[in-house]
């Protein structure tokens, strides 16, 4: 039986385990008019039993535009918070309030702000991986998927400010030929890579492609056949003709990857203290089945946002989708 559930949100994982989760989690659903959602990199039951999976932004617009009274996001908690940002509305409930996200968590508001002070004349691109908070202090928010196009919607001698991730933005600085002012940030997943074990991999298999997301460092990117967003890897492998891929990335996307190629082999790279050959976000895997359930039945923990943040936070995510049109 559950025991508690405490102010914060975070209910007791003891739960009956002859409760048919799944059936439950359908049922409450139903009843509760609830979207599910699920990221690329949550565990592969989870992704099984979501409305919409995808990445973060797309599965925002996809909540965004049903009209479900309720979104229960499978993911981490900045996330959620931009689901609330489209959908102020609508509750949002995120299984595990724990499930942070160590890119986001790089750039703790305060800090960013007086940062940005130290450049009073540049304005400001953020990756959408960043708490709502640092999102009311940018001007445009970008994905890994149209970095590039909305970097070079600024006139090419404008002074850009980058955050919070410095890997994704010195992949765009060499792919447009700017110089942004980087913020320190990056993705404990993604900095874990290591060339010496991709050129082992490449080595051991000869035979297979490559491919990398852009959050990785730049030695990494250096060896890669494409690179590109979650959802830009996953389209990869699908069109190439290629029966095998070494894939830098957090592993959940590779359920989606088998899915969609079960003829093809896809290869992780590990992380360098790795001790499964695997490469997780430890907050990723906070979501479980179990939560999911206790999050629908006692509609907790709950995205709580104030309306002057969602307002502000929002201004440069409408402006990123205005200016992705065409």
């Amino acid at each position: 039986m559950v025991n508690e559930v405490s102010e914060m949100g975070y209910v007791d994982q003891s739960i009956d385990p002859g409760i048919p989760l799944i059936r439950e989690i359908n049922r409450m659903r139903q009843e509760k008019n609830a979207v599910i959602l699920s990221h690329y990199y949550v565990e592969p039951e989870l992704q099984d039993i979501a409305d919409y999976v995808g990445d973060s932004l797309g599965l925002s617009q996809q909540a965004a535009s049903t009209n479900a009274d309720m979104i229960v996001f499978i993911g981490v908690h900045f996330m959620a918070e931009t689901a609330k940002i489209l959908s102020p509305g609508k509750r949002v409930l995120l299984p595990d309030v724990k499930a942070g996200c160590s890119l986001a968590e790089s750039a703790p508001v305060e800090k960013f702000a007086e940062f940005k002070a130290q450049y009073p004349n540049h304005k400001v691109i953020s990756y959408i991986n960043c708490s709502a908070d640092l999102k009311t202090l940018t001007d445009v928010i970008c994905t890994s998927a149209n970095a590039v196009k909305i970097v070079e919607s600024f006139p090419p001698g404008e002074p850009l400010i980058f955050a919070p991730d410095k890997n994704l933005g010195n992949y765009i600085n060499t792919i447009t030929g700017r110089n942004m002012v980087l913020w320190d940030g990056a993705c404990m997943v993604h900095e874990q890579f290591s060339v010496e074990g991709i050129l082992r991999l490449m080595e051991e298999h000869p035979d297979a492609e490559f491919i990398a997301h852009p959050e990785c460092q730049k030695p990494v990117l250096l060896l890669a056949r494409h690179v590109g967003s979650t959802t830009s890897l996953l389209h990869y492998v699908q069109k190439s003709p290629s029966r095998k891929f070494i894939v830098a990335t957090e592993s959940g996307i590779f359920h989606q990857m088998k899915k969609a190629c079960p003829g093809k082999t896809f290869i992780p790279v590990p992380s360098v203290d790795s001790t499964c050959g695997c490469s997780d976000c430890s907050f990723m895997k906070l979501n479980t089945l179990q939560k999911v359930y206790l999050c629908m039945k006692y509609e907790k923990p709950e995205i709580i946002l104030s309306p002057e943040v969602m307002d502000k936070a929002r201004i440069p995510i409408i402006r990123m989708l205005e200016l992705s049109k065409g």
